[in-house]
């Protein structure tokens, strides 16, 4: 029925499992953000920011003239990010409610990072769509989630995606792949682009 509640969100009560003491080393923050092109004065969006882990990251790494979208279409994951960046005193940090059908991301951003939400999205391709119209030009997209070939942190094999359903998506969505990095060690990390990356050859016909 439409009216039961999303099974497949992350519980806010289960924010602890988020933010394991040994995800730094794992994630590898920096380094996705340096595939991202993420730098000083950077405007990003978090989508499915949860309790902002990675907001904060984002945040520091922006700097004051910087601006940090923390996007979740639930309220109290948006709560706790109000929480840690008051604490951490940053200020460059908006917080947006989106829903399911609209994750109303604001336009001209540098980048957008979806991680570990993927699995949860109910339409993906459409999620996809409104990310590739916030993004500038040169602007990356960039997907973070649990590869389904074992080890680690991280959902239940069955609930995980396959890169290849990910990439599909986003080129249905008008995305073009840039690279698919592989130097996380329980996620794959998709970059997509507006401009065109190298194109899968078509077959012509004879």
């Amino acid at each position: 029925a439409q009216d039961q509640p999303h099974a497949r969100l992350f519980p806010p009560d289960d924010i602890g499992i988020l933010e394991a003491p040994d995800r730094e080393m794992w994630q590898k923050p920096d380094e996705i953000m340096d595939v991202l092109n993420v730098a000083d004065g950077s405007v990003v969006a978090d989508v499915g920011a949860g309790a902002g882990w990675f907001t904060v990251r984002l945040a520091r790494r922006v700097g004051p003239n910087g601006l940090v979208f923390a996007q979740d279409i639930q309220q109290p994951m948006l709560d706790a990010i109000a929480y840690r960046v008051n604490r951490e005193g940053l200020d460059n940090v908006e917080r947006v409610l989106g829903t399911a059908e609209d994750p109303t991301l604001p336009a001209d951003l540098d980048a957008v990072l979806i991680v570990d939400v993927y699995a949860e999205v109910e339409d993906p391709v459409a999620l996809l769509s409104d990310a590739a119209a916030a993004l500038k030009p040169q602007g990356r997209l960039g997907i973070v989630d649990f590869t389904r070939d074992g080890g680690g942190p991280g959902p239940e094999m069955e609930s995980r995606v396959d890169a290849a359903d990910v990439i599909r998506d986003a080129q249905a969505a008008g995305l073009s792949l840039l690279s698919h990095e592989t130097f996380l060690t329980y996620q794959f990390l998709l970059v997509f682009g507006l401009e065109a990356g190298d194109p899968e050859p078509v077959q012509t016909a004879r």
